[in-house]
């Protein structure tokens, strides 16, 4: 590929992550809303959120199969499309006060982020093979950049009390000229098995990935810092209302602080990520990220509740594509291997969050947030799993 063309493609790749942020941060900074307009309770508005979940894992278990016999082009833009239809559904479902039609609409939402988010990881990791430089870490920052849009955008609805449905229009008509746009810069054959290809050759050196421990705790940093970054984009806006005592607006505000913690992480991680390494840059984020849920969760002051939340965004901003660079270089078979640890990072990120709302409705939303805390917490020991570019080295030195 010249050079051109792989900034063409690279930059149709920040599209791809950007628009999930604004479609996913214009949901969340509404869910208030929505909660109020169905009648719901914290409980019930977890069944609803399990039709994120149920769609997440259909579309998360299909993914790295779909991507190794289509290639990544085609699944990013089928998932991409179904997260723009779910946007139609969910808009339509709070019109007309339907709980069915929005739990329809977030599954939708769900099978499109869980098959196309891994695949776009997986053609993001292709990228930094080919340029040799750090490339995921600034893609998810265009996912946080878009949640900071939309949750802006999403705010601003709020406050000036603008109908979910007619937002959720407009996300829609945006991010549909954003997929006919990028699509065209995508290159064909990414990701495709090459098993096939291989078979009278040599076998892959290397255990088999399920079998990989150094990749499975690779796996469980990026479980850890995705739940705590899911958590945060299903149930950040309603912990702020419900358990601060803040109204809608402000808790979208709140989000939207949290957003943007993230954004600067990501588009800063790299800096870092060169002069520190990954397992420290990884012990760090995991420490400020621990540190902001303490103090959401036992803090009974407004304004360190809220300015915490930086910490919390900061800390949960580079877990995931961090580690799914390291898993990239963890050894052979990279579609693979990003594809699993990518699947394991998409299942905490949408599917974990909704089991948060059945601890919620019981022990109340800060009580639930201890148990993202335990999962953070369990990432500063196993930071240094991601030091994984000594381990590539000696694999194709092999």
């Amino acid at each position: 590929m010249t050079d051109p063309a792989v900034r063409r493609r690279r930059q149709a790749l920040y599209l791809f992550f950007f628009l999930p942020g604004i479609a996913m941060s214009s949901w969340v900074t509404r869910t208030p809303d929505v909660r109020d307009q169905l009648g719901v309770s914290t409980a019930e508005m977890g069944l609803i959120l399990f039709g994120l979940s149920v769609g997440s894992m259909i579309g998360i278990l299909g993914s790295g199969r779909l991507v190794e016999r289509l290639g990544t082009r085609p699944v990013i833009v089928l998932g991409t499309a179904l997260i723009i239809s779910a946007t139609i559904v969910i808009g339509v479902g709070s019109a007309v006060a339907s709980a069915p039609l929005v739990t329809a609409g977030l599954f939708l939402f769900g099978a499109g982020m869980g098959s196309g988010e891994v695949a776009v990881n997986v053609d993001g990791a292709d990228v930094e093979r080919i340029t040799d430089a750090p490339v995921l870490p600034t893609l998810h920052g265009c996912f946080s950049l878009g949640t900071v849009v939309g949750g802006v955008a999403g705010m601003t609805a709020t406050a000036a009390e603008i109908p979910v449905h007619w937002h959720l229009a407009v996300i829609t008509l945006v991010a549909t000229g954003m997929l006919i746009y990028a699509s065209r810069a995508l290159r064909t054959g990414v990701g495709l098995s090459t098993r096939r290809d291989t078979s009278d050759s040599a076998p892959l050196s290397g255990p088999p990935v399920w079998k990989d421990r150094k990749l499975l705790l690779i796996g469980a940093i990026v479980l850890a810092m995705a739940l705590a970054e899911g958590a945060a984009n299903d149930w950040l806006p309603l912990l702020m209302v419900d358990g601060h005592g803040l109204d809608a607006t402000a808790g979208s505000l709140v989000y939207v602080g949290f957003a943007a913690a993230m954004t600067l992480g990501r588009f800063c991680g790299t800096f870092f990520l060169v002069r520190f390494g990954r397992a420290a840059v990884l012990r760090a984020s995991a420490v400020s990220g621990a540190l902001g849920l303490v103090l959401v969760i036992f803090s009974d002051n407004v304004a360190v509740a809220a300015t915490s939340v930086l910490f919390w965004g900061l800390g949960a901003s580079l877990g995931f594509p961090v580690a799914l660079s390291a898993a990239g270089d963890s050894g052979p078979d990279q579609t693979a291997r990003v594809s699993l640890v990518a699947i394991i990072g998409y299942v905490a990120f949408l599917v974990g969050p909704p089991a948060l709302g059945f601890l919620g409705d019981h022990y109340g939303l800060r009580t639930a947030m201890l148990a993202v805390l335990v999962f953070v917490a369990s990432a500063i020991v196993i930071a240094p799993a991601a030091d994984t570019r000594d381990r590539a080295a000696a694999t194709q030195g092999a």
